[in-house]
């Protein structure tokens, strides 16, 4: 409940601001109040931004309440720089670009994924510098503002060094548009003092011939400790330093409201080698010959590191059998063609030709392999997360020894976990800037844990900045757990520098306090975050963030991380019943949040670093909290199948007379009361809506093919057909019959078809009774209709088939449409590709079974363009969430209109449902790709 200045800041927000983006329940405040760190802190008011005039008037407001506030970008943040005690603010949307030269610039809204700014400057050849490990979920406001580089920019590729301009909002709320010379010249009338402290900052500093060599030197290695001052002697333009200053300031300083890269090449040939060195300093012997070759990235793993990978899939088998001492570097390098790269890769290896090694040194430029090599790298982080014991946290941090002494540092940082009994640690790390990581779990369940850790970080610290002269924060940024340290590494001189940068830029000292710039020595071991036991599916979650980019609900209720927050919260209360009330409250609004708004489609579990599946987490929630009326329902519903698609095509029937007699707005009204009236049981109609299917051609004309198949189609198939927008009169069932018919197979239909269906329906909603009976009952059908799986099985549905998958007989031989097509149809027809455009979506289930692809290059077959939305994941559809709740679906799908070129009319998928959420909110028709396969192709004539 919000009291004091924080009720006064809604108040004054609420004429700018919409209200549900003004949050401040105690279920958020609590998910919100943690990010990838370690710590937590709760904020009072959580404000999601989407417009710079929104941020000014957030600004104005706290400044003058004296609230202090944070921005946050995607959270992914490692050292604590992203959470608040106080006010929050969250970027929305906000992910416009442009691209400018050719590709040779980029501007950047701070909303903009990572990963997603280089999908659009694939075509041109280009990427942005930065390539942090989290760029797959980290926004650009966040990477700018951490200054994160990543395995292979280095110092030269970063954004301080990409960096062409930028728009920054100021404390005061002031706009500065660094690459508008009108802006530049209307800030520096108004404010001449800032710009006058800036330049005098800048002349003490170069008057200051140590101070400035010593900034030199120490960003001659990587280093994001404190602030950039090496803006002070890199630049001499106030404003050039100032935006530069903005680089690397965990919006200490202000708020990045776009940013302009320069961009460099993308080369397309590249390979890669796993060297393995006798041990450590071998390996960094080679580091400083690859220093001076062609490599992109050189990344050293230690023995403890290979270890911890060693037997998962995929690993090459010799990991195993290294012995104790060893240490690796994975090599990639890249070029502009393959002879360059062959060129590349012999150069390397004649450098490297006198150093003792275990194994021969081998390249790959075969995807599949470089990718297995670089799969190693990967599991590194996880692999320490997913062993550690429930309850303890993941600690990673990045220092920087000097690379002619990066050997001696890492045996003396081995040492220290030896003598501080961190025995799970691993070492790696981006060699060829001497920048290592190392993780190990931590316990914060105790003071002498705490203590501790609180020992060996004054270890650590110690021994990179007065043995080695190194740098304590390379990436990951400073944050609330290396501030205490920043002036011990940098000295007092350049500290008094940092402070003053701080007092000019927020003299009240609201801006994200305490990061950076924090007087209390203690402070790294304050704020601990708990991770509570709550179940063993989600225990293992280190709150990183990296799933929230898959989310559907993630713009309107919760994250997958935020889940989890909120469960482990929900767990603790009822295991030590200290608080019924808050207990009591957390459930209720877990319903909506956690619950009915959770599409649980499982995609998280694809980014996340040890594979968490949080619907899996819901799904056992709602099992247990069916009630005996919904089960007796869903129980009558299965047993009489048959009865329930009867019943589901009279209704859609029926709208669609109904639809007949009024306007598509009455339409909508009218049902949208009715689903208000009914507490959202009613589904809400919308002009997607399908008419009843067709009914069920089930005779096949070459029953003397040698080519059969078993066609399955899903009861959601059975059920649904064709739509106003279709321009074909036939449903899917009848047009896969007649695709099969024609590519001369003999089409075998399972006895009981009308009563059939893979549970899916039930098992999704908590009916894993009556889903497993289904399942069970379509097992038997199958298996007897495909000679115990000598036939293949092809089902219409994607979410169908991987659900059978996952539930049926080994034996038997499942596809869905693409593979299907592409395995046994394609080659026998004759294709005509189509002078179109047309747009393309991957359901969930086809993403996790890997078919991205393979619906790509089906749909190229057929069309000369094809179309894929990089903004688009799940659709939110989630079975039948589109009906009962299509504020999911709509903030899912919030960007796929403007996703879709002019030009293109057609889309296309593999599950009727989400096909609907498509049409209705991509503007387009979404339909089966089985309808374009059909419309394509001809019988092959001998």
């Amino acid at each position: 409940m919000l009291t004091g200045n924080y009720l006064t800041l809604f108040n004054r927000l609420t004429p700018y601001i919409p209200q549900d983006r003004l949050i401040h329940d105690e279920l958020r405040t609590l998910a919100y109040g943690t990010d990838a760190s370690f710590y937590r802190l709760i904020p009072k008011l959580i404000v999601k931004v989407e417009t710079e005039e929104e941020v000014v008037h957030v600004l104005r407001e706290t400044r003058a309440l004296k609230l202090p506030l944070t921005f946050r970008a995607a959270g992914t943040s490692l050292s604590g720089q992203a959470i608040s005690d106080s006010v929050l603010v969250l970027l929305g949307s906000w992910a416009k670009y442009s691209i400018g030269s050719g590709g040779l610039t980029i501007t950047l809204q701070p909303g903009v994924i990572g990963s997603h700014a280089n999908v659009f400057l694939g075509p041109y050849g280009r990427k942005i510098g930065p390539d942090p490990a989290s760029i797959n979920s980290a926004k650009i406001g966040g990477i700018a503002a951490n200054n994160a580089s990543g395995m292979c920019c280095g110092t030269a590729q970063n954004s301080y060094r990409t960096l062409a301009s930028m728009k920054i909002i100021f404390a005061d709320g002031a706009t500065l548009d660094t690459a508008d010379q009108q802006s530049r010249n209307a800030f520096s009338q108004s404010h001449k003092e800032l710009l006058a402290r800036i330049t005098d900052l800048r002349r003490r500093t170069l008057d200051s011939t140590k101070l400035a060599e010593r900034i030199r030197h120490k960003y001659k290695m990587k280093n994001t400790t404190g602030y950039s001052l090496n803006a002070l002697v890199d630049f001499e333009d106030p404003i050039d330093i100032i935006q530069h200053l903005m680089i690397g300031s965990e919006g200490t300083l202000g708020f990045i409201a776009a940013i302009t890269y320069n961009t460099v090449p993308e080369y397309p040939h590249k390979a890669s080698a796993l060297m393995v060195f006798p041990d450590i300093e071998t390996a960094c012997n080679a580091v400083v010959i690859l220093k001076s070759a062609n490599v992109e990235a050189v990344e050293l793993m230690d023995r403890a590191s290979l270890r911890s990978v060693e037997n998962k899939d995929g690993m090459p088998y010799y990991l195993k059998e290294l012995g104790s001492d060893v240490a690796s570097l994975l090599v990639e390098t890249r070029a502009a063609d393959s002879q360059r790269l062959l060129e590349n890769v012999q150069s390397i290896l004649k450098a490297l030709a006198y150093l003792p090694q275990i194994r021969p040194i081998e390249f790959t430029d075969a995807p599949v392999e470089f990718a297995k090599l670089w799969n190693i790298r990967k599991g590194l982080f996880p692999s320490v997360g997913a062993m550690r014991k429930t309850g303890t946290s993941v600690i990673i941090e990045d220092i920087v020894f000097p690379l002619e002494r990066l050997a001696e540092g890492t045996t003396e940082l081995q040492q220290l976990f030896v003598r501080h009994g961190y025995h799970d640690a691993i070492i790696f790390g981006h060699a060829l800037e001497s920048n290592l990581h190392f993780v190990f779990s931590q316990d914060f369940n105790s003071a002498e844990e705490v203590e501790r850790y609180r020992q060996f970080m004054d270890d650590v610290t110690t021994m990179v900045v007065k043995k080695y002269d190194g740098a304590l924060k390379a990436e990951h940024g400073t944050g609330r757990n290396m501030a205490p340290f920043v002036e011990l590494e940098w000295g007092s001189e350049a500290y008094g520098l940092m402070k003053e940068i701080k007092n000019i830029f927020d003299p009240d000292n609201l801006l994200n306090p305490d990061v950076i710039i924090n007087n209390d020595p203690l402070a790294h071991v304050k704020n601990l975050k708990p991770l509570p036991a709550a179940d063993e599916i989600v225990d293992k979650c280190i709150e990183c963030g990296f799933c929230e980019i898959q989310c559907p609900s993630r713009t309107i209720t919760l994250t997958p991380r935020q889940r989890i927050v909120a469960y482990r919260e929900i767990s603790r209360l009822q295991a030590t019943g200290e608080n019924p009330e808050r207990l009591q409250k957390f459930r209720e609004l877990f319903a909506y949040l956690g619950d009915e708004t959770c599409a649980t489609d499982g995609l998280c579990a694809i980014s996340c670093p040890v594979n968490i599946d949080t619907g899996k987490l819901i799904k056992e929630l709602r099992i247990e909290t069916t009630s005996p009326f919904a089960n007796a329902v869903a129980g009558f519903c299965a047993r009489n199948m048959s009865l329930t698609t009867a019943v589901m095509r009279w209704t859609l029937n029926a709208a669609h007379s109904l639809h007949s007699l009024l306007s598509t707005d009455r339409m909508l009204k009218f049902t949208a009361g009715l689903r208000r009236f009914s507490g959202n049981r009613i589904p809400q109609w919308n002009p997607a809506m399908p008419k009843a299917a067709d009914s069920l051609k089930t005779n096949s004309e070459n029953t003397n093919s040698p080519f059969k198949v078993v066609y399955l189609p899903s009861c959601i198939n059975r059920t649904m057909g064709v739509a106003a927008d279709y321009s074909e009169p036939d449903s899917l069932t009848t047009v896969m019959h007649n695709l099969l018919t024609k590519a001369g197979f003999e089409i075998i239909y399972p006895a009981g078809i009308s009563k059939l269906c893979c549970g899916l329906a039930f098992s999704s909603k908590g009916f894993k009774k009556q889903g497993d009976e289904k399942a069970r009952e379509l097992n038997t059908a199958l298996l007897k209709a495909s000679d115990n799986g000598e036939i293949p099985i092809l089902s219409d549905t994607s979410p169908c088939l991987l659900r059978a998958k996952e539930t049926l007989d080994e034996r038997l031989r499942l596809f869905e449409p693409v593979e299907f097509i592409s395995k046994f149809v394609a080659g026998r027809l004759d294709i005509q590709k189509r002078n179109e455009t047309i747009a393309i979506h991957s359901t969930c289930s086809s993403t996790k079974m890997g078919l991205n692809e393979s619906l790509r290059r089906l749909a190229e077959l057929c069309a000369e363009k094809v179309v894929v939305p990089h903004g688009v994941g799940c659709c939110g559809w989630a079975g039948d969430k589109g009906f009962t709740h299509p504020e999911l679906t709509a903030a899912a799908l919030h960007d796929l209109r403007e996703e879709i070129p002019a030009g293109c009319n057609q889309g296309y998928s593999t599950s009727r449902t989400c096909e609907i959420g498509l049409s209705l909110h991509g503007g387009i028709s979404y339909k089966s790709i089985v309808y374009l396969v059909d419309e394509c192709t001809q019988p092959k004539h001998a």
